[in-house]
């Protein structure tokens, strides 16, 4: 992915901006109207979007009162309540029992949106929401079970999200921002060429260190750890391979965005920037595959009954990339049956896979 740079839009969708256009669109918009939205806010820019299975609960609560009147933020409001029993958490349970107040929770599903900004793998735009409801979620504490610490009235482990149905919804659904600020709108291309320089900083930075590592051998003689693994200090993030292979493979024909998406973080723990995302796949196949005693034969087939089922070809290649529905133990195994000319692949397809098999990674 030379001159990673290349096509990086003048200027992105700002969250501000983009926070404005998710405000102005009615409760219940679908991901059409959220796409439609967007691409008004931003021209220049077409975009489309996405909803992923991916489900989460905001820990953000309120306190409802019995006609549904939100009162108050629940961890705030609770606190207070338990100052006024000095801390005991007996007998704020007591009391609030006899309350009728509830608690409401936002429950939300991951939402992609994309827009193209060139013709290469990475050349988009991606912008990570969230589309929530709100839903009366139980009651303010526990009917039938007294907590013993503070700590279990200010996570309320007794509601059942499984419990929420459209009946108990009193806001939303509504699009929201991702709270990951660095990682809420993104270039994907600018992304990789930030994931490749911070990992050649990171290696870089411990070259003294690398330089100093012996390997002891069974019969103790030792060897420069550098000697072994001269390209130590070359080696590539795997999301950056990821786009690598999407560009050199039968993959190319698509849109990465058409089939994934990419859940992005980006920020700093003890002192160190870390970055990266892990593939979400908008398109899995029914039934999983594991190479177990099949022939290399039948993985083949069965491989290309998943690429026709997902819509991509050498999609099954990205699938196991992720673990999800293909297990890495079917590309060793073909990779083997290349090695020992059993199959073949279209070259380009076949090069990829046997580096993937020299140097494996995964999300």
């Amino acid at each position: 992915m030379a001159d990673i740079l290349e096509n990086a839009p003048v200027r992105l969708p700002d969250r501000a901006s983009v926070g404005a256009a998710l405000a102005r669109l009615p409760a219940g918009a679908d991901e059409a109207a959220l796409a439609a939205a967007l691409t008004e806010a931003f021209p220049g820019f077409a975009f489309l979007a996405a909803i992923d299975d991916d489900q989460y609960w905001r820990v953000e609560r309120s306190v409802l009162a019995a006609d549904g009147t939100r009162i108050a933020e629940y961890r705030p409001w609770m606190e207070a309540e338990l100052a006024k029993d000095k801390g005991n958490v007996g007998a704020l349970w007591s009391r609030l029992q006899q309350t009728e107040l509830q608690i409401s929770e936002w429950h939300g599903n991951s939402v992609y949106a994309f827009a193209p900004t060139g013709s290469g793998a990475a050349d988009y735009v991606q912008i990570s929401v969230g589309r929530e409801v709100e839903w009366r979620a139980g009651p303010i504490v526990n009917p039938s079970s007294r907590p013993w610490s503070e700590l279990e009235l200010l996570d309320p482990s007794w509601i059942d999200h499984d419990a929420r149905s459209d009946d108990k919804v009193i806001a939303g659904p509504l699009y929201r921002l991702s709270k990951r600020t660095g990682s809420s709108v993104v270039h994907v291309r600018t992304f990789l060429a930030r994931c490749a320089r911070l990992e050649r900083e990171k290696r870089e930075a411990r070259r003294p260190e690398m330089e100093q590592r012996v390997w002891i051998g069974t019969d103790g003689t030792q060897r420069p750890f550098l000697e072994l693994q001269p390209n130590w200090f070359d080696v590539v993030p795997r999301e950056v391979r990821f786009f690598q292979d999407w560009e050199e493979s039968s993959a190319r024909s698509a849109r990465v965005f058409e089939h994934w998406a990419l859940d992005i973080t980006d920020y700093e723990h003890n002192g160190q920037r870390e970055i990266g995302f892990i593939t979400r796949p908008l398109h899995l196949p029914k039934e999983s595959l594991e190479a177990g005693d099949a022939s290399v034969h039948m993985l083949m087939d069965r491989t290309e009954a998943i690429d026709r089922e997902v819509g991509l070809a050498f999609g099954w290649y990205f699938l196991m990339t992720h673990g999800n529905r293909v297990d890495p133990d079917v590309g060793d195994a073909i990779a083997q049956g290349l090695r020992d000319a059993r199959v073949r692949l279209p070259d380009h397809d076949a090069k990829v896979l046997l580096r993937w098999a020299d140097q494996r990674y995964g999300f």
